[in-house]
């Protein structure tokens, strides 16, 4: 363990810090698409798009930091890399509410469903990557829920897929299934992102260990 309390030096701390805000800022930003998707309140959306920003200028503080630390505790690129992948949780998050809004996609109980296990699964990255000074070990565990929650989004995406493509092809219908699928992409990569994020926790928790 003494490899973990190293990582958690005063200005290694600051990595740490901003990695939570910048899960905490998914998380809420992912409630504000949920709450958009039941909704469709315009509050929502503009909730999202503020978060999404806020969120930005946490990772180009984080960016600066490891461009100021000369030697990291860990692999610099698992800090640059885990940052990334939460930011991209919330961009995907962002395109869904423009790209909702721009083609006046109506959200309907797969959207729900899936927006609503993506929250779930932010949570969790959330939660672990508060428990990762103290706790690694309960840390891996929220890390492994984040990944099962992911396998749901999964199966609700392929299963809002099978459900688009039932049914008569007719002009009007397949504009909207078009739309619908580059919406549903959008939270299917959410769910990728969020995957890569609890991979790279449960390996910073192998190495320092």
């Amino acid at each position: 363990m003494s490899w973990l309390s190293d990582f958690f030096r005063p200005r290694q701390d600051n990595f740490v810090r901003l990695l939570i805000e910048q899960a905490e800022y998914a998380v809420k930003g992912l409630e504000a698409l949920l709450a958009y998707t039941r909704t469709g309140d315009e509050a929502s959306a503009d909730a999202v798009r503020r978060m999404e920003k806020e969120a930005d200028e946490v990772r180009r503080i984080l960016v600066d930091e490891l461009n100021r630390t000369f030697v990291t505790p860990i692999d610099r690129e698992d800090i640059f890399t885990l940052s990334r992948a939460i930011d991209d949780i919330l961009d995907y998050a962002y395109s869904t509410v423009d790209e909702m809004s721009v083609l006046h996609v109506t959200p309907n109980t797969y959207l729900q469903r899936m927006v609503s296990l993506l929250r779930d699964a932010a949570e969790e990255v959330h939660l672990a990557m508060q428990r990762l000074k103290d706790h690694p070990s309960v840390a891996t565990d929220h890390a492994q829920r984040a990944k099962a929650l992911e396998n749901r989004v999964e199966s609700v995406y392929r299963e809002a897929l099978a459900a688009l493509f039932q049914g008569p092809a007719e002009p009007e219908r397949i504009v909207e299934m078009l739309k619908l699928r580059e919406i549903y992409r959008h939270l299917s990569n959410a769910a990728d992102r969020g995957d890569e994020a609890a991979n790279i926790i449960s390996d910073i928790v192998v190495k320092m260990t």
